[in-house]
């Protein structure tokens, strides 16, 4: 089912960006000079997505306080968050002419309320702009505080995600200040605020099979309805290495295991990142 090779096979080959779609969103993160998860992540999809008009846009800058060792935004001490970054992701929606938007951020542990009171307005004004926008957030655990996670709510995203990226026992390995349990919490309380919650992990860095049934289970009783599951690329020797490329045929598997145990959506395959397809969600 895997291969221990190092050099990346055929399957996760992709096609150089190209196109008016790609041009077109390129220039507006460039001119608006938006942070995108797709450029500072180094995601293998940006090609396809930005050619199909779609983009994750992360607010509340690009350096994030944690250092997990599998993420390529860049670690340290961020910025003050710019103040105006709502307006201009809102208006940038509205140029794209987006029906679905994604939005993530930095974990912004720095900040007293970690950053929910800007990800509340960022939501906000995306649908004050854009009249029937449908959202999808991708947040982080704001250390598990169920008040700040409630303001987040009561902007009224469509789908809220928050990935656990890995198994339970790796975690402490893959994730810096995240908890596996935590992380679990912070999605039944989405569940139970009556959105749709989402997550998503990545394979390839010493998991084992029966590992990720386990963490199906947990997200099924977490109340989670979509799931995304992804090969882990090292995206410098800084980071994790690669223990093994795992083939589409068990990507497959995966899949057919998590729509039996009760998820409802599942994107499943080496390319796929936890906003691939995200509009198909809705």
């Amino acid at each position: 089912m895997e291969t221990n090779t190092r050099r990346k096979p055929e399957w996760l080959k992709t096609q150089l960006p190209k196109g008016d779609g790609y041009g077109k969103v390129n220039g507006l993160v460039t001119k608006h000079k938006l942070h995108t998860i797709c450029t500072s992540g180094h995601c293998p999809n940006i090609g396809e997505c930005w050619s199909r008009g779609t983009a994750t846009f992360m607010i509340l800058g690009d350096i994030c306080p944690r250092t997990c060792k599998f993420c390529n935004v860049d670690s340290g001490r961020p910025l003050p968050p710019d103040m105006d970054e709502p307006r201009k992701v809102a208006e940038s929606v509205k140029i794209m002419g987006l029906k679905h938007c994604v939005i993530t951020s930095v974990c912004r542990d720095d900040m007293p309320d970690g950053g929910a009171a800007f990800w509340a307005e960022t939501i906000r004004t995306v649908k004050e702009v854009n009249p029937g926008i449908t959202i999808e957030t991708l947040i982080p655990d704001f250390v598990g505080k169920k008040d700040l996670l409630e303001i987040v709510f009561e902007a009224r995203p469509d789908v809220i995600s928050h990935n656990l990226e890995t198994v339970k026992r790796l975690t402490p390995k893959v994730r810096s200040k995240a908890q596996y349990g935590r992380s679990l919490e912070v999605l039944r309380h989405i569940t139970d605020a009556g959105i749709v919650s989402k997550s998503g992990i990545m394979l390839g860095i010493g998991e084992e099979e029966q590992e990720v049934f386990e963490l199906m289970d947990d997200l099924v009783n977490a109340g989670v309805s979509i799931m995304t599951i992804g090969q882990y690329l090292q995206p410098s020797k800084k980071h994790l290495p690669v223990l093994s490329y795992i083939e589409p045929a068990q990507f497959d598997l995966y899949k057919k295991v998590a729509l039996e145990k009760g998820i409802r959506y599942v994107e499943s395959g080496p390319l796929v990142r936890s906003s691939y397809h995200a509009e198909r969600h809705i």
